[in-house]
C-alpha cells in the first residue's frame, strides 16, 4: 500500500508542474519525456516488488513448511520404534541417528516343523510339543524403515532450507485424566526459524495470524504437556 500511494503522490507533485513548464518552454519537452520515461520504469519496478513479494513469500513458506513437515513425520517414525524396542521415547536428536545407523529390530516368525493338525492340536499345544517353533532375525533399523534408499539421517536434526538450525526435542511423562501415565515426546522448529531470511514483516504477520487463537508458534509432533497420539500440528 506505501508504494501506491508514494507513487499516486509523485504523479500529483510532478504532474502539474510538468504541464506548466513544457507549455511554457517547448524545447525541454523531450528533456522531460525521457525523465518521465525513467520515472515509469522505476514506478513499475516498484509495483512489480510489491505485488511479487507476498507471491514469492508464499512459494519459499510452502516449501520450508513442506519439506519440515515430512522431517517431523520420519522423526516421528523413528521414536515410535525406538519406543517399541526400548520402552520410552528419547529427548536426544543424536540419538536417533544413532539407533537408525546402528542399532537393528527383531524379527520374530513362526515356523512349523512337524505335521499339525489343527482341529487337534491347539496353537499352545503344538508350540509345547515342537510342532511350531519360533525363529527370530534381527535387521538394521535403516533397512526396516527406508530400505536400501540413499536417505540422509544425519541430517533429520536439521530444519529443511535453514543452515545449521536444529529441531527442538524433548521426552517425558504425563498424566491423563484417569490417572495413567503416558510417555510422550515433542519435536518443533518456531516460525522465527523456519522463516529466517524472508521478509520481517510478512514473517510477522504470518506469526500473528497463527497464533491469535492460542496457536503454537511453529510446526510441532507431538507434545510435552499432553498425551495427543503424537499428531502434528499440521494435523489439527
Amino acid at each position: 500500500m506505501t508504494t501506491y500511494v508514494i507513487i499516486l503522490i509523485a504523479v500529483i507533485i510532478l504532474g502539474i508542474p510538468t504541464i506548466i513548464v513544457v507549455n511554457k518552454f517547448p524545447k525541454i519537452r523531450l528533456a522531460f519525456q525521457i525523465v518521465y520515461f525513467v520515472l515509469i520504469v522505476v514506478f513499475g519496478y516498484l509495483l512489480f516488488v510489491n505485488i511479487n513479494k507476498p507471491i514469492a513469500f508464499d512459494r519459499e513458506l510452502d516449501k520450508r513448511y513442506d519439506a519440515t513437515v515430512e522431517r517431523l513425520k520420519d522423526i516421528r517414525t523413528i521414536q515410535i520404534v525406538y519406543k517399541d524396542k526400548y520402552g520410552k521415547y528419547t529427548g536426544g536428536l543424536d540419538t536417533i541417528i544413532n539407533f537408525v545407523k546402528h542399532d537393528s529390530l527383531e524379527i520374530s516368525k513362526t515356523i512349523q516343523v512337524k505335521e499339525w493338525n489343527q482341529d487337534e492340536v491347539t496353537k499352545e499345544e503344538a508350540f509345547k510339543t515342537g510342532i511350531l517353533v519360533k525363529s527370530s532375525s534381527y535387521v538394521p533399523v535403516f533397512d526396516s524403515l527406508w530400505g536400501k534408499s540413499g536417505y540422509s539421517i544425519e541430517q533429520i536434526k536439521y530444519v529443511p532450507y535453514i543452515d545449521n538450525v536444529e529441531f527442538t526435542m524433548g521426552a517425558g511423562e504425563v498424566e491423563t485424566a484417569s490417572k495413567v501415565k503416558v510417555n510422550v515426546f515433542e519435536c518443533y522448529v518456531l516460525y522465527s526459524d523456519l522463516l529466517n531470511g524472508m521478509d520481517e514483516q510478512l514473517i510477522v504477520n504470518y506469526i500473528d495470524e497463527k497464533t491469535k487463537y492460542g496457536g503454537f508458534a511453529g510446526i510441532r509432533v507431538g507434545s510435552l504437556t499432553e498425551a495427543n497420539n503424537n499428531a502434528g500440528n499440521w494435523e489439527q
